[in-house]
């Protein structure tokens, strides 16, 4: 079975590498499954879980936005943030989802609008990927 190298990259770390047989990730245009020799490309990343599948295993992790590169033979994913399940801290994930759905249903000004919508999609994201 063909197989391509996938790096996903954060500003502080190389958070996975290795080679896999297929990449499922979310872009901004929608859900992209790539596989060795597929045609190059670049896009956006959505806050969502990269699903990975190795063999007869898959294994899920947390992208929290930033770009794919596309080559035939390899994957490069420059995320802002990016954790395995296993570095998933889930009370974390369930406190901050809280504090951002307070944050969105209440009328104050003081919080930023937008970044409470970011953070519960982080939070989501976390509690999702851990879950599966």
């Amino acid at each position: 079975m063909s197989t391509l190298r996938l790096e996903i990259v954060t500003p502080e770390r190389i958070v996975y590498e290795e080679d896999v047989n297929m990449v499922v990730a979310h872009g901004v245009a929608g859900q992209l499954g790539i596989l060795p020799h597929h045609v190059p490309l670049i896009t956006p990343l959505k806050i969502a879980a990269l699903k990975v599948k190795k063999g007869n295993s898959e294994e899920l992790i947390a992208v929290h936005g930033g770009f794919m590169e596309v080559r035939k033979d390899k994957v490069v994913v420059l995320a802002e943030a990016a954790e395995q399940v296993s570095d998933i801290d889930v009370s974390r994930a369930n406190l901050a989802k809280e504090r951002a759905e307070q944050r969105l249903a209440g009328k104050d000004d003081h919080y930023d609008h937008k970044r409470a919508e970011m953070a519960l999609q982080r939070a989501v994201t976390r509690i999702q990927t851990h879950g599966k």
